[in-house]
């Protein structure tokens, strides 16, 4: 089967041919029908997880995706064959994932889709929906909070955009002017150009009491640290790019923390039942083909990705 993957960490991922996976006990094989693009594919390529976790290679890339089951392990009780499904495909062991025409995952790591979208549309959810849904949980996010999202037109920043505002919260997102109705339709009540000036100043500017939580998903050390002069005394910091320094936080008598996801099937279930309510929007930027992941990811190394890419077959 055709597969984008990398025959060693570091090595440029590739289109090449490997052998269908089959699936073990408590696994489930899909047919693969669109896959989302995330930036921790590139770092798993990178080697982000080879003193954490065995790998095999070569090594297929990705882990969101949706698709029909097609086969099933012993022991698994969730699905059957035909069952539309999404999750998380990931198998750095088994050296799997998403970006192939058929995958495995552990049954653990998948839900029903969403009925009322197309496998594309669910395909771009996983990862970035749970990391948005559990950051605004772990922040306490609801109603009267205002929040600053920094990096928020990508695929956590939008999905975070729009969960933060259905708990009836004030949202404010850094956003170029090209994007700002985008991001003002998904429910953020305004937006900061980062390319005008300090957006900590412009946020302060505008709102000299502060905001009760920062969620930066892009900004280094230095950026984060700086982010933090926009959160009012007692307020929530936290970063996902491993930025925050718990002491200097609570120095500064702000909660903070490196965030790090917990998904679930339960999480999945939860995302799915929103897109069929029609209360959570998946803003595509593009939809390439198998051959093209190469150019995304190295596209998603330059952090000028807007929405997200999803690849189908």
């Amino acid at each position: 089967m055709k597969a984008v993957a990398v025959t060693a960490f570091g090595e440029q991922p590739q289109l090449m041919d490997v052998p269908e996976p089959e699936p073990g006990p408590g696994e489930v094989l899909v047919r693969m029908s669109a896959a989302g693009l995330n930036p921790v594919d590139w770092k798993i390529a990178d080697g982000l997880l080879k003193d954490a976790v065995p790998h095999s290679f070569p090594l297929v890339l990705g882990s969101d995706g949706a698709g029909e089951v097609v086969g099933v392990g012993t022991g698994v009780r969730r699905f059957q064959v035909g069952d539309a499904v999404f999750g998380q495909f990931q198998r750095p062991g088994r050296g799997g994932g998403s970006y192939a025409e058929f995958a495995t995952a552990e049954e653990k790591s998948l839900a029903g889709a969403a009925r009322s979208v197309p496998y594309a549309v669910s395909a771009a959810v996983p990862t970035a929906g749970m990391t948005a849904y559990n950051l605004v949980e772990e922040t306490r996010v609801g109603e009267g909070k205002r929040v600053l999202v920094i990096g928020g037109t990508g695929g956590v920043g939008t999905f975070a955009t729009q969960l933060a505002a259905g708990r009836g919260a004030e949202v404010i997102v850094t956003a170029r002017p090209a994007l700002a109705d985008l991001m003002r339709t998904l429910g953020a009540a305004e937006t900061v150009d980062h390319a005008v000036g300090p957006v900590a100043d412009q946020v302060l500017a505008a709102h000299p009491d502060g905001v009760d939580v920062l969620l930066d998903l892009v900004g280094g050390p230095a950026a984060f640290g700086e982010a933090t002069r926009t959160v009012r005394d007692g307020g929530t910091a936290v970063s996902t790019v491993g930025s925050a320094d718990a002491d200097v936080l609570t120095e500064h008598n702000l909660r903070g923390f490196n965030f790090h996801n917990r998904p679930s099937p339960q999480l999945l279930e939860i995302l799915a039942g929103q897109l069929d309510a029609g209360r959570l929007t998946v803003p595509i930027g593009s939809e390439i083909a198998l051959e093209d992941i190469p150019e995304a990811l190295e596209l998603s190394r330059t952090g000028h990705a807007q929405g997200k890419t999803v690849v189908t077959f």
